[in-house]
């Protein structure tokens, strides 16, 4: 016990922020090519040379967990294409004092790895969708079929991930005539909802930006299309995140919206990234990036690697400048961030 409260505090950054949340990008590849996330033509992929090994992540997870992380959520691109995605689940829910591993999806593919997943100790998913209209959702992903991610979607109810999460991003002329529909939707499924404001994160994210509906304006088309008032609600046990629920008066219907733009939440950041390239992202909205895979590969021990991780916890930025960044290293994109 004395040492697990030792561990808690270790990786915290300047701000006095304790860092207890790893999104961990296993692939860059997609099945889905969706307009805020990857151009068209898609992005140039590494080698598999030049990403981490199952071997390779799994340490540096056990590092992150040992100075204090305690939830760990598998990204992606979409993480169902890893080859290694069940024994490295795994291996990261059998680490000691993790309480939680978690999974981002599209869900095109969860219909078939749903059960295995379960088995393997993922608790939770969040899944993608931004539309609920079969034409606009091919539109939206370049090709993706509807029913692929509702099927996912009712795999995931069936196989006991609690709470299963559906994120919608928001978008001006493309499907914010969906948000209505979309709170009905969740509601009916008995999953948690959440609307997502557009970030300019890469080309693609400074391209769609400008389709930005602002989470005001969210909360009173939904207020609009219910007549009904809305209330802020306590969503603790859905885990802690960025998201601020609200309930539809009168009839239990409860969402949530993550602000990234205009309403940020970078006070309360607990969380980093790791891509599959082995670089850790301190913050969405900065360039700020730290190289973990050539001291990996060079020889380092557990407890160098340890000190480059908490240097690096100390260079966390305050905040994100959304809007006022407009150039990225190479491997910043969406696509490869996992969100």
């Amino acid at each position: 016990m004395v040492e697990d409260q030792r561990s808690q505090a270790l990786l915290q950054d300047t701000f006095g922020r304790s860092i207890r949340y790893l999104r961990l990008s296993i692939t860059e590849r997609c099945n889905l090519r969706c307009c805020y996330c990857r151009s068209a033509t898609g992005v140039r992929y590494q080698t598999e040379d030049d990403l981490l090994t199952t071997d390779e992540t799994i340490r540096l997870v056990r590092l992150f967990v040992d100075l204090g992380v305690r939830r760990v959520r598998l990204t992606g691109g979409e993480p169902l294409m890893h080859r290694a995605i069940i024994a490295l689940a795994r291996a990261i829910t059998a680490l000691p004092n993790l309480e939680e591993l978690s999974l981002s999806t599209n869900a095109i593919l969860l219909a078939r790895h749903a059960a295995a997943l379960r088995e393997a100790g993922v608790q939770r998913v969040n899944i993608s969708l931004d539309s609920l209209n079969d034409a606009t959702f091919a539109t939206i992903t370049r090709g993706g079929i509807l029913q692929d991610a509702l099927a996912g979607i009712n795999a995931a109810l069936q196989h006991g991930f609690h709470p299963v999460k559906i994120n919608m991003v928001v978008m001006r002329g493309i499907n914010d005539h969906e948000v209505g529909d979309m709170v009905f939707f969740a509601h009916q499924k008995g999953v948690v909802l959440r609307f997502i404001e557009t970030m300019p994160i890469g080309e693609e994210g400074l391209e769609v930006v400008n389709r930005l509906v602002p989470a005001d304006e969210i909360l009173e088309r939904i207020r609009h299309h219910f007549g009904s008032e809305l209330h802020p609600v306590n969503k603790s046990t859905s885990g802690v995140g960025p998201a601020r629920y609200f309930s539809l008066s009168g009839n239990g219907v409860d969402f949530g919206l993550i602000s990234a733009l205009s309403q940020h939440f970078c006070d309360t950041c607990n969380r980093v990234r790791l891509t599959a390239r082995g670089a850790l992202v301190l913050c969405l909205g900065q360039n700020d990036w730290v190289d973990l895979k050539t001291p990996l590969r060079s020889g380092w021990n557990d407890q160098e690697l340890k000190g480059l991780l908490l240097k690096a916890i100390q260079d966390k930025p305050m905040r994100h400048h959304f809007g006022e960044v407009t150039t990225h290293h190479p491997g910043h994109y969406m696509v490869a961030l996992g969100g």
